[in-house]
């Protein structure tokens, strides 16, 4: 018995509803923000949605792009810790898996995250996860692409500096709050670039939520033999601590101080020694001898006008803490151009959307035009960094303005020409302390007496050395089992979230 007339319209009617869903569903990204709804972070949902709407707009007044293409986009919380991971797995349950995920920024919500995309082959964008882990792609994090430029590459920096003007070792002193880490994981970075090259380095932290001493810290630092002190720190620390270096004596160009303000934001290591109190006077003495390490700004036409309409909708909402435009904000809206770009490309090579390996792929070892400026991702899709150093060029007014820049893609530093440096012209050149060789004056020699206590000591010791053996080994495995226990309690946060840090001070 044949099918009826109606029934055949009937399934010609499922199949083109089932065709009209496909091409629905191939013309529609669904794209997933997971960024803290906390608007405390410098990267919450308020701050950055703008910067995302802003890159949305471009792409589709940009009819050579995307033209066929709509974006859906949620906003997940990700707090800094697990419940990005969660949000990410009620999204894919109660809905369907994101085509492309944004953020998360904190490392120890963005490590579970970037694993779990790479397993769905969802490609991951962030302008975070900045931490040395991050680079290691080829397996837990193959996924991920990096906008921003990562810990390691503000190290390439500083090597590249440190060979420039010919100095040997540094003193790395930072703030470790236990809690994100930034410091912790800025330092970690230029660590591993130091290490790397054979570099000397004393390593010195501090709890900012408790009382810094600064005295205390620029005595420890004096009593080193290192002359060039790197600093990442909240802005009010790094002051205080050039303050006490100053009434020590230490900003008489024997010693060179470095503050590394991150993000381009004030949070950390904004380089200004005013503050309208009685110690500003004594700040601009000090200043004198500390650069600030920052990224590389902007110049544009078009970021202005981006940064006055991102400006515009955050006081909106009554966010007024003049950090409307960072590193962040910047970022995001990069990674949703870069994001765009790739597809376009693999969607004309007759790929879709669901090639999540490819997209990444396409997004890795290439130049495109950010809103700030020329954006390069490297072969291991992390992004090459740019930083500019500034400094006091004129000590009587106070005023800075940058001396030096370093360009990741070319890893080049150099000096900016026709600006007055505050030691002078050429290289920095710094003398560090002569290792003491000893008197070798015979009149000096050591007395028969003198051999004889030797004697005598070296028996001594002999005996006691025997005697500690023995306890030792009585208690060894003792030992060994509290030791162990201390060291799991120590570092569990970081195995378990697969951050593998080689930082020593961990």
């Amino acid at each position: 018995m044949s099918p009826s007339p109606l029934f055949k319209v009937f399934l010609a009617t499922l199949v083109l509803l089932a065709k009209s869903n496909t091409l629905e569903e191939e013309e529609k990204v669904n794209m997933l923000v997971i960024l803290p709804k906390d608007n405390s972070y410098m990267f919450s949902i308020d701050r950055v949605k703008p910067a995302i709407e802003y890159a949305l707009r471009s792409i589709k007044e940009d009819d050579s792009l995307l033209p066929d293409i709509r974006f859906d986009v949620a906003y997940q919380n990700s707090d800094c810790g697990n419940m990005a991971l969660f949000n990410l797995v009620d999204t894919a349950v109660l809905m369907q898996k994101p085509d492309v995920i944004f953020g998360p920024v904190c490392e120890y919500a963005a490590a579970a995250v970037a694993r779990l995309a790479s397993h769905w082959n969802i490609p991951v964008i962030s302008a975070g996860a900045l931490a040395m882990g991050f680079t290691h792609k080829a397996e837990e994090y193959s996924h991920l692409t990096r906008v921003s430029p990562a810990y390691s590459k503000m190290g390439e920096m500083f090597l590249a500096m440190f060979k420039y003007h010919q100095w040997e070792r540094a003193t790395l002193l930072y703030s470790d709050d236990i809690l994100e880490r930034n410091c912790y994981f800025t330092v970690e970075g230029v660590h591993q670039g130091f290490k790397d090259e054979g570099y000397t380095m004393t390593i010195q932290n501090f709890d900012e939520t408790k009382h810094v001493d600064a005295d205390e810290i620029v005595r420890s630092i004096k009593s080193k033999e290192e002359r060039v002190v790197i600093m990442c720190a909240s802005s009010d620390t790094v002051r205080n601590i050039m303050l006490a270096a100053h009434r020590q004596g230490m900003t008489n160009c024997e010693y060179v101080f470095f503050n590394i303000e991150l993000f381009n934001s004030s949070t950390y290591g904004n380089g200004s020694w005013k503050r309208g109190d009685k110690h500003d006077l004594e700040a601009k003495q000090a200043y004198a001898s500390l650069q600030t390490v920052t990224l590389l700004r902007s110049v544009k036409p078009e970021f202005e006008n981006f940064s006055i309409e991102v400006k515009s909708s955050v006081q909106k909402l009554a966010l007024s803490d003049g950090d409307y435009v960072n590193m962040f904000v910047e970022g995001f809206h990069d990674a949703i151009i870069l994001y765009a770009f790739a597809l376009h490309e693999i969607l004309s090579k007759g790929f879709s959307k669901k090639d999540g390996m490819k997209l990444v792929h396409q997004m890795w070892n290439r130049t495109y035009e950010g809103i700030a400026g020329p954006v390069s991702i490297d072969a291991n899709g992390d992004r090459y960094g740019d930083f500019s150093v500034i400094a006091m060029t004129n000590p009587e007014a106070g005023t800075q303005e940058v001396i030096g820049d370093y360009y990741g893609l070319q890893g080049r530093f150099e000096m900016r020409p026709n600006v007055k440096l505050p030691w002078g012209h050429g290289k920095l050149k710094i003398d560090y302390p002569k290792p003491d060789q000893g008197n070798t004056c015979k009149s000096c020699g050591l007395g028969e007496s003198a051999v004889t206590g030797i004697v005598v000591g070296a028996f001594l010791g002999t005996g006691l050395l025997m005697t500690f053996y023995f306890f030792r080994k009585k208690y060894r495995i003792t030992i060994e089992r509290r030791n162990r226990q201390d060291d799991i309690g120590k570092h569990r946060q970081l195995r378990e979230d697969s951050i593998r840090s080689h930082f020593s001070a961990a």
